[in-house]
């Protein structure tokens, strides 16, 4: 029993081990980002820090420790309250903070005086993050990527979805990105997470996959919405094989007015974020684009999005980003009905 300090390459290995990852920091900074699976109990939330800090900066550092103490030992008393009393001695916890200082120390030495066996995060958050940048490097080159490219519509994300259904290694950037990578990206009531957040999320995407195996993955740009892929990612992307998924235009518009569909609940959302092509298409096209949907006549303009908007520059923006998009393997769908995608994602399994 007691508390230990525990290495970050450490922790990292064995979170699964831990009855509970426990994050001292403040409400906003797990928010933020925070280690898989780990629960916030903080021993300072937002407001208390502000108040605190300025206290130290405007009074005295010893009248914002003492106030900053009190603070700490009510909140940490509410925490065992609430959280710790249910619980049996064999319980054994992981504590971090920010730098695996005051915060995570005071909570455990708590937690230790009570009876259960802690561990602390040697350097905190700031070291698990350090652990996931050094990842996003080292990892990209060891998968076996294989990347869908294809035209706006082409239901390229319902492929991947397919491909894992059967079993199949998918790494879906837009699903973690919680966006759909163009201006009509956003996904409704749900927000894209930090940049922070994005790439923890990937980090764990990727630490679990064979590289032995095929990895899927579609052909994405370096921005999916405001978040950035990481680089050594985007250059395994742009380096691998590449499956170009082909469908037919009214195949294509009936799939985006499925998937779409909560555009067509929302018209002036949707016109809302048409305005945003302004500057490249002009004025008058998007107003007419606007009209259209405000008319009802949401075939027409998708159709005018897509032969208008999306696809002149498809095949440039291909051959110039994917190296392999010169000698890609075409994958033909009729549509994107589900026994449709089934089998395509059975041939490319094969």
């Amino acid at each position: 029993m007691g508390v230990h300090r525990l290495p970050a390459a450490d922790a990292i290995a064995r979170l699964a081990e831990f009855d509970a990852v426990i994050d001292a920091r403040s409400e906003s900074e797990y928010a933020e980002d925070h280690l898989p699976g780990a629960v916030n109990w903080p021993v300072l939330g937002d407001a208390e820090r502000h108040d605190v800090g300025t206290e130290y900066k405007q009074v005295s550092p010893f009248q914002a420790r003492k106030r900053g103490a009190a603070l700490v030992a009510r909140n940490i008393a509410r925490h065992v309250e609430t959280h710790v009393q249910p619980l049996q001695r064999e319980w054994k916890p992981l504590v971090y903070c920010w730098r695996g200082g005051q915060r995570s120390g005071s909570l455990s030495l708590v937690l230790g005086q009570i009876g259960f066996s802690v561990q602390v995060l040697d350097g905190g958050y700031q070291a698990f993050r350090r652990a996931v940048i050094a990842d996003l490097e080292r990892l990209p080159p060891e998968l076996s990527l294989r990347v869908l490219c294809g035209r706006t519509g082409s239901a390229k994300s319902r492929l991947l979805q397919a491909l894992a259904a059967q079993g199949e290694q998918v790494l879906d950037l837009e699903a973690v990105a919680c966006h759909r990578g163009s201006v009509l990206g956003p996904l409704p009531g749900q927000p894209q997470p930090s940049q922070k957040a994005f790439e923890t999320q990937l980090w764990m995407a990727l630490r679990g996959f064979e590289p032995a195996r095929p990895v899927f993955a579609e052909g994405e740009s370096r921005l999916i919405g405001r978040l950035r892929v990481p680089e050594a990612l985007l250059e395994r992307l742009r380096a691998a094989p590449v499956v170009e998924v082909q469908m037919p235009v009214p195949a294509r518009v009936d799939f985006l007015l499925q998937d779409y569909a909560h555009f067509v609940a929302d018209t002036e959302t949707f016109c809302a974020r048409l305005a945003a092509l302004r500057e490249l298409r002009g004025a008058a096209v998007v107003e007419r684009w606007q009209a259209l949907a405000r008319a009802g006549a949401w075939r027409d303009v998708v159709q005018d999005l897509l032969t208008d908007h999306y696809d002149p520059g498809y095949e440039r923006s291909m051959q110039r980003n994917f190296e392999g998009f010169a000698t890609a393997l075409p994958l033909h769908l009729a549509d994107a009905e589900g026994t449709t995608l089934a089998a395509a994602a059975r041939s490319l399994a094969g």
